[in-house]
């Protein structure tokens, strides 16, 4: 197993994240494409809901994982500006963890926009890279750590953008959602081994979660908007 889809698995089991998902199926219709697929998880829980479900990553290797956890799934390998799909051909689309990884998010919300049906709803959701909170005898530290963290990715911030770039793209109904995920247990060393790396640091924290005093809190963001023609 790869060790993004370990880390994505690692947050997407907590019970406080299927909560998020939960949030970010309502109203999505019965043709969802999630872009950014991953493992396949959301098109899982989304076909189990009776919805037809399509999942696309620009990851083969994701794929297929997708391909093997859900065989009754449907995936492609596709790129989030080009999808192999045709205008207006589902009622809703679902973008998790994405955009901040894009060269032009942008473009990835004209897409929604196109393969949407009318009426049709996006959701966007995802973190702000700068905004992980987290307890540490060494607050500088634990901040320079966090933004060289959030400078390895495209777009850090893209998380606050989601609302006006679903604004620019003629969406309407905007509806923008925060949600916090907290752990106070090891079940956060994973993410925060990726964030600080081996060393003093992680000790730190790893003794914190030993030791019943570990903090770290991440906002997540969920926005949605109607493609009203």
């Amino acid at each position: 197993m790869s060790t993004l889809l370990s880390l994505l698995d690692a947050f997407d089991e907590l019970p406080q994240a299927r909560d998020v998902r939960e949030r970010t199926y309502q109203g999505l219709g019965d043709a969802v494409v999630d872009v950014g697929c991953g493992g396949g998880r959301a098109v899982g829980e989304l076909l189990a809901r009776g919805v037809r479900a399509i999942g696309i990553d620009m990851d083969a290797d994701m794929i297929a994982a997708a391909v093997e956890r859900c065989p009754t799934g449907e995936f492609h390998v596709g790129d989030a500006t080009a999808l192999p799909l045709d205008d207006g051909s589902v009622t809703g689309y679902r973008a998790d963890k994405l955009l901040h990884s894009l060269p032009e998010p942008e473009l990835a919300v004209q897409e929604a926009r196109r393969v949407l049906a009318p009426n049709g709803r996006a959701v966007l959701t995802g973190q702000d890279w700068d905004t992980f909170l987290i307890d540490s005898d060494d607050p500088a530290l634990t901040r320079s750590l966090i933004h060289a963290r959030a400078e390895r990715v495209s777009h850090p911030l893209i998380a606050r953008r989601y609302r006006n770039l679903l604004l620019d793209t003629g969406f309407t109904d905007i509806v923008v959602e925060i949600h916090t995920i907290v752990w106070t247990d090891a079940t956060a060393l994973h993410m925060l081994a990726n964030i600080g790396g081996e060393g003093a640091w992680l000790d730190e924290q790893t003794a914190r979660a030993r030791e019943d005093r570990l903090f770290v809190a991440l906002p997540i963001f969920v926005v949605s908007g109607i493609r009203a023609d």
